[in-house]
């Protein structure tokens, strides 16, 4: 009886701790600005990523305010949908520090990129916020 009492509590408070999607704002355009689709990039350096964004503000994790999102960036792995959580492992980089640059190292190989953007905690917006996957060669 405890068991199953405990376990409608948690079930309750998740569904009250759920996140609603955040509606993502008209027009807005993501892209990864470096490197270009089709680029061959050398493993002896690191890979320079620069994330292009228009018609939404950048701000970090935890800063709620409309029309606002960071950036996480997407190795070798496909886009979740609208208003899912982006996992934080090596294939789905957070930027939550409002960030819209970096560097990578990747081995070498074909790899695809993609950008993503979240809300306040990491949220896919709805509709979701993607740039177009593009794929580089490192040699």
């Amino acid at each position: 009886m405890r068991t199953l009492l405990a376990a409608a509590l948690v079930a309750a408070a998740a569904s009250v701790l759920a996140a609603e999607p955040t509606p993502a704002p008209p027009n807005v355009y993501l892209y990864i600005g470096w490197p270009n689709d089709g680029q061959v990039v050398s493993a002896n350096n690191p890979i320079r990523v620069w994330f292009g964004l228009r018609n939404m503000g950048v701000a970090p994790k935890g800063v709620k305010f409309p029309h606002t999102g960071h950036h996480h960036l997407l190795i070798d792995t496909d886009a979740p949908g609208p208003g899912v959580e982006i996992p934080n492992d090596r294939n789905h980089l957070h930027f939550g520090a409002g960030e819209t640059e970096t560097t990578i190292e990747l081995p070498p190989g074909k790899h695809t990129l993609q950008l993503v953007m979240g809300n306040d905690q990491h949220i896919t917006f709805d509709p979701s916020v993607q740039s177009k996957k593009i794929t580089i060669v490192v040699k």
